[in-house]
């Protein structure tokens, strides 16, 4: 595009000329027309005090906004409960303490910023200045005075003759920014074994999730799927989702000559299987269960188990199949552990070791 094609009002501006000033006509040193910057058109704030003034209210009312959505963050986060729940339409039933932060903290930070803006917009300087950008490389006198301080404060220092200091001092502060990792210990306590154990043990029946009732074999029918819990944990229970979360079960009953894997065989009860239902993927849930093939489908990314071939991956992302529960029946006739996974459930820990 030529400088015909650029509209005039657009070409740039004039750096060495007042606002307004008569635009310099194209010469040989100059070969393009200099336009010169626009007449500045001043604002009703600018020339009406009252109208000022209604923006400086304006202003101070969305700072002032913002300091009481601030209280309303610190008094939510006091005062309301964290398992309190509010309905809130069209979001359903919601964490009241999340939606008090939520709805406090934005208010406040959008607040500050409307007032920012609408302060600059309306009260602070509009006026274009124009100004010739300086040089940014230093001269060569000046790098090289800045070498030469620089050698002779290093001459000063003795530090090449002091290795007992350099090397004293380089220690320190190789190891100084350790104290910060210390500090991460207090983000609370170590895991330890945990992630590699559940609430399973021998003897812990097999508690049906929806009657919160033991299972018999016969409650198990051929081709159903039933999901249940450790014996002894309950819903209302402080830490019942981190346990739930690693010990949840999907029980399946397949016709034994169907069972292709000989552990798991062997690790069943009359052709009833059971299976960690924590997809070792991402740790969805795992819901979803085809008669005809046995095979579970997780329904977040569709990862596919074989449970009549020792729960192998199939399909899927997924990296490994899924644990596997030994059971048994007690001498009541319920369906009880014997003993923990061999191995631990869920995503990702098996690369971590």
């Amino acid at each position: 595009m030529s400088s015909q094609d650029i509209p005039e009002e657009n070409l740039p501006a004039a750096q060495d000329r007042p606002h307004g000033a008569a635009a310099r006509p194209a010469d040989e040193a100059n070969p393009f027309a200099d336009p010169g910057l626009p007449p500045h058109e001043p604002r009703v704030q600018d020339v009406d005090e009252r109208a000022a003034k209604r923006s400086e209210r304006t202003v101070a009312l969305l700072f002032t906004l913002s300091m009481l959505a601030t209280i309303g963050f610190i008094a939510s986060f006091v005062a309301i409960d964290v398992d309190k729940s509010v309905y809130i339409f069209p979001l359903g039933h919601i964490s009241a303490l999340n939606f008090a932060l939520g709805m406090t903290l934005g208010v406040a930070l959008f607040a500050i910023g409307a007032g920012a803006v609408h302060w600059a917009r309306t009260l602070m300087s509009d006026e274009e200045v124009a100004d010739e950008r300086h040089p940014i490389e230093a001269s060569p006198e000046v790098r090289a005075k800045v070498h030469a301080d620089f050698k002779q404060g290093a001459k000063e220092s003795v530090i090449g003759r002091r290795k007992l200091i350099r090397n004293t001092m380089l220690g320190a502060l190789t190891l100084v920014p350790l104290s910060g990792v210390v500090l991460l210990r207090d983000l609370g306590p170590l895991p330890g074994t945990k992630l590699r154990h559940t609430l399973w043990s021998k003897g812990k029946l097999l508690v049906n999730m929806n009657t919160n009732e033991p299972l018999r074999p016969s409650d198990v029918a051929v081709g159903s799927l039933t999901f249940a819990m450790p014996e002894g944990l309950e819903e209302h229970d402080e830490d019942f989702q981190n346990e739930i979360a690693k010990a949840a079960l999907m029980i399946i009953r397949l016709e034994p000559d169907s069972i292709k894997d000989k552990r798991e065989l062997e690790w069943s009860h009359e052709g009833i299987v059971a299976y960690s239902k924590i997809c070792t993927h991402v740790g969805c849930p795992i819901s979803l269960y085809e008669q005809q093939t046995h095979h579970a489908l997780c329904p977040c990314h569709q990862s596919t188990f074989d449970l009549a071939d020792g729960a192998r991956v199939i399909f899927g992302p997924a990296g490994h199949a899924l644990p596997q529960l030994r059971i048994g029946v007690n001498d009541e006739g319920y369906l009880e552990a014997l003993g923990d996974f061999e191995e631990p459930v869920g995503p990702a820990f098996w690369e971590r070791g």
